[in-house]
């Protein structure tokens, strides 16, 4: 399909969030807001209850989650065995404000939507919880660490299972706060600190852009609704529709770290192994994706949104996985895959009706392998003494089996090796892809090999090539409060493909996002996935030859190309920013603050400056000296009198 048909098809596609309300919660599904409150109330009891709980609170902060999974997992059983336009159930808890016309409740839909993502956040997010019990262990400020740990799972919750934007802002404020408090957990580091109020400051200009548009949504609907928006957004012009659509983009790049608003990412690894997989697996970076999906009734009557979705999306799919074939950090090469694989997700979100399931298959599929290989990441620093440099690894395959395994599983899942999750959800995307637009369906196959080639290099680098570590180093497996985790996330990282047989997530997921017959791609199906695992193969190839077959120095070396420096340097992400925001920004500030300090205050404090001037020189005549007045006086009268002379003669 030409660039002009995806502007302009979109107008033609139905609605498929229903515009009448859901049907009441019944039964399980009365305990929809108990799956919020179980975290909740783990973080209230772990921040408030101080050094009582030091003994016993990450076992409760890990049960609570658990709880909120068990209660997830019964809700998503009783709703397979329901009709396709009876997924969808509402819990009304109580009015939250009315002000101005606008009448927002604290309501909560559970359809299949949020289903799937309530099973990632509560399953993924409770094995990372049982694996901080290990990793964390050691630290004498754990409980502290699983109270915010629970405050982030329940405020993705929210996120995810409100039933109006203004409840899915709340969530997405309190995704914003707990990121904060997690990433700079390690306050003592100046790095984590510095890494913490980067993510905040970054955040807080996408949320300007969601707020914008939860504001423009009311003005022109009167709702912030789904339903209600959805209902009557058919009505609404369509340059309106997408401004509204853009807004929510921006809102969507600083949470899901997309360009321009990608720059915290990398930075973000500041903060506790555990924290990168919450955010990059199962919680912030994936709140984009949600948001973008869920709007879907915005963005198919807005096309140039929709277009201005797969622009930053193939740019940032790209610009990730370039960024991670430079990094010796094993995190910082992990975030940049994460940056790419959430383009791939917005990718299939900006493509329509046709890419939304697939945009959801990936994501699941990303929370498995990606917090597989976080936690995997940390159990190999667990063994190296807490370094993050791969050129000092090398050699750990035997040394660390397990680890070594279930990385290998996430490996071939997220370069799409046959079989395995990441082959049957990417693949997909970039079918659509190809099917909808052939440049970026290229685009999108190139962002494959990038992704064979530095996670090939990770693998190399980390438990394959000649042991780099210093003597004193001595590799060990972690426990197994840590490797089965592992063991659980690499099982899902295998067969998380099964979601797609007989085609079950697309018609599972169509009431939400709907669903429409594809359009035959340029290539025939299977020969598209022999190009993709060719591209892969040669990108790993590459890097097999590279790193390998050549001896791997200790440490980067200085002498390379300006390609590599810009990739090291993040492509400059924080060089454009200070070009274009911050320097600007301040300069504005600075300016503004000299206005009022010289205009402003000096039009309404002159006055008194001028009276404070007169002050000034009449106190020079009150000396307190009697002889002083008295001469005044003296001289007074003789003034006086010869004035009076002057005047008779």
């Amino acid at each position: 399909m030409s660039t002009q048909l995806l502007l302009t098809a979109a107008a033609d596609v139905e609605h498929h969030i229903p515009v009448v309300a859901p049907a009441e919660a019944d039964g399980a599904f009365s305990l929809l807001w108990l799956i919020i409150a179980l975290p909740l109330l783990g973080a209230a009891i772990l921040l408030l209850g101080g050094k009582y709980t030091d003994k016993w609170g990450h076992y409760l902060g890990t049960a609570l989650p658990i709880g909120s999974f068990v209660i997830s997992l019964v809700c998503f059983i009783n709703v397979l065995g329901r009709d396709e336009g009876d997924r969808q159930v509402a819990q009304h808890l109580y009015d939250w404000f009315e002000v101005g016309g606008l009448d927002v409740g604290m309501d909560l839909l559970y359809d299949p939507l949020s289903a799937m993502f309530l099973l990632l956040i509560t399953g993924v997010g409770s094995l990372i919880h049982v694996y901080s019990i290990g990793y964390m262990a050691h630290d004498p400020r754990r409980r502290r660490f699983f109270g915010y740990l629970n405050l982030f799972v329940a405020a993705m919750l929210m996120l995810v299972l409100s039933e109006n934007y203004v409840g899915l802002f709340l969530g997405w404020e309190g995704v914003g706060l707990a990121s904060y408090l997690l990433i700079g957990f390690w306050q003592h580091k100046p790095s984590a600190a510095a890494a913490a109020k980067k993510a905040f400051v970054i955040n807080r200009v996408g949320d300007m852009g969601l707020g914008l548009a939860i504001f423009l949504m009311f003005v022109t609907f009167g709702t912030t609704s789904f339903s209600g928006v959805s209902a009557l957004s058919a009505g609404a012009s369509e340059t309106t529709l997408n401004w509204i659509g853009v807004l929510l983009l921006v809102g969507a790049c600083g949470k899901s770290a997309q360009v321009p608003l990608q720059a915290w990412l990398l930075d973000a690894m500041e903060g506790p192994t555990p924290v990168s997989a919450l955010i990059h697996a199962a919680t912030m970076v994936t709140a984009g994706v949600y948001l973008i999906t869920r709007s879907n009734f915005i963005f198919e009557l807005a096309p140039t949104a929709q277009t201005a979705v797969v622009v930053v999306a193939t740019v940032t799919l790209l610009w990730g996985a370039i960024l991670g074939c430079a990094k010796d950090d094993i995190k910082k090469g992990l975030a940049g895959s994460t940056m790419s694989q959430i383009g791939y997700m917005m990718l299939g979100a900006g493509l329509g009706v046709a890419g939304y399931a697939f945009a959801i298959f990936h994501l699941l599929t990303h929370g498995f392998f990606k917090a597989n290989m976080f936690l995997g990441a940390g159990s190999v620093m667990h063994a190296m003494d807490d370094d993050v440099n791969m050129r000092h690894y090398g050699g750990l395959q035997k040394l660390l089996p397990v680890t070594f395994l279930t990385f290998a599983m996430g490996y071939l899942a997220i370069i799409g090796f046959p079989g395995f999750s990441g082959f049957f959800s990417k693949d997909k995307i970039i079918e659509v892809a190809l099917t909808e637009n052939l440049l970026v369906g290229i685009l999108a196959t190139i962002g494959a090999g990038i992704t064979g080639f530095y996670m090939t290099r990770m693998m190399l680098l980390t438990f394959f090539t000649k042991k780099r570590w210093e003597d004193g180093v001595h590799p060990h497996e972690s426990p197994a409060v840590m490797t089965v985790p592992l063991i659980v996330l690499a099982a899902l990282s295998v067969l998380g493909g099964i979601m797609l047989a007989g085609n079950w997530i697309v018609d599972f997921l169509s009431p939400v996002v709907g669903h429409v017959e594809h359009e035959d791609p340029p290539l025939p199906a299977i020969v598209i996935t022999i190009i993709v695992v060719l591209v892969v193969a040669l990108g790993a190839g590459l890097a097999f030859l590279l790193f390998q077959k050549r001896d791997v120095p200790r440490e980067a070396p200085a002498d390379v190309s300006f390609a590599v420096k810009a990739a090291r340097a993040d492509l400059y992400g924080d060089a454009i920013n200070d070009v274009i925001v911050v320097r600007p920004g301040s300069e504005l500030v600075t300016a503004l603050v000299e206005t009022d300090r010289k205009v402003v205050d000096g039009t309404f404090m002159g006055g008194s400056g001028i009276v404070r001037g007169i002050g000034h020189g009449l106190r020079h005549v009150q000396t307190g000296y009697v002889r002083s007045y008295a001469l005044s006086v003296l001289g007074g009268a003789l003034i006086l009198v010869l004035t009076l002379v002057a005047v008779n003669l």
